[in-house]
């Protein structure tokens, strides 16, 4: 099957990567005009306004109503991999995670190219907690689409949610290395979901593994900022940075002294 862009409305259903603290409730799927998908072209004789208006529905946060047209878009359209994979977004919005990861499997089996839905797959199991089943699904992903930088996210918050924070820290890295906006909140990617409920949990101490990462390979800067975002998220143990000989080269920067420069009390005027 020939893989095309798909051209959408510019919409953005919901922050992403390592983002302020998500509530429970929010949902962790977003849709935007900045990327390209991986699945066949919409035929263009088909459900062109429907569609629209079910992505403007997403966009609104209005998943039900988004839900009901993508079903039937499927009806009309059963060989359509994106309408399954936008289908399975609205599912995954609406929490009904079996309904989603049936569409999210139903648009491989439609179009086993289709990258994106094979990741989707990998954030169900993810958020079921099956980590090494969601490894795998993003590997399926990464092995369709290794450039894509969404997809090491992905697998290194899996990577993450196991404790293995080596094979985690590489894989963000070659997110960064990829596209270095990546971690970057306000990005977002068309029909990808990108999830970090497990990091969430351990924010702090994930920004000081990026932030030694970053300073083994010499990039000061980045080691500045993750070193700092550990200490904002109250990371106790940041301090160690001082006495470890990663940090050696980083240390000697003006820029590390304000790191770790006494912070005014609350309350304290300027």
């Amino acid at each position: 099957m020939t893989k095309h862009s798909l051209a959408i409305p510019a919409v953005v259903l919901l922050a992403v990567a390592v983002a302020p603290r998500i509530d429970s409730q929010e949902k962790l799927v977003q849709v935007a005009r900045d990327s390209v998908s991986t699945a066949a072209q919409v035929p263009a004789n088909t459900g062109i306004a429907d569609e629209e208006m079910a992505r403007l529905h997403l966009a609104r946060k209005e998943y039900k109503e988004a839900e009901d047209i993508f079903r039937r878009l499927t009806v009309e359209n059963p060989k359509n991999a994106i309408y399954w994979n936008e289908l399975g977004i609205a599912y995954h919005n609406l929490s009904e995670l079996p309904q989603a990861l049936k569409c999210y499997q139903k648009a491989t089996k439609v179009d086993p190219g289709y990258a994106d839905a094979q990741n989707n797959i990998g954030t169900v199991l993810y958020e079921r907690k099956k980590f090494s089943k969601a490894i795998r699904a993003y590997k399926k992903a990464l092995s369709i689409r290794g450039d894509f930088a969404p997809f090491y996210l992905n697998i290194g918050y899996a990577y993450f949610g196991q404790k293995d924070f080596e094979n985690s820290i590489a894989s963000f890295r070659k997110a960064l290395q990829l596209d270095p906006t990546s971690l970057d909140p306000s990005r977002s990617r068309t029909g990808t979901v990108i999830q970090d409920r497990s990091v969430s949990m351990e924010r702090g101490r994930f920004y000081y593994l990026l932030a030694k990462s970053f300073a083994d390979s010499g990039d000061v800067e980045r080691a500045i900022v993750y070193l700092r975002k550990a200490r904002d998220e109250g990371y106790s143990e940041y301090t160690a940075a001082k006495k470890d000989p990663s940090f050696a080269v980083v240390m000697k920067s003006p820029e590390a002294e304000e790191v770790f420069a006494p912070r005014p009390i609350e309350g304290d005027q300027p």
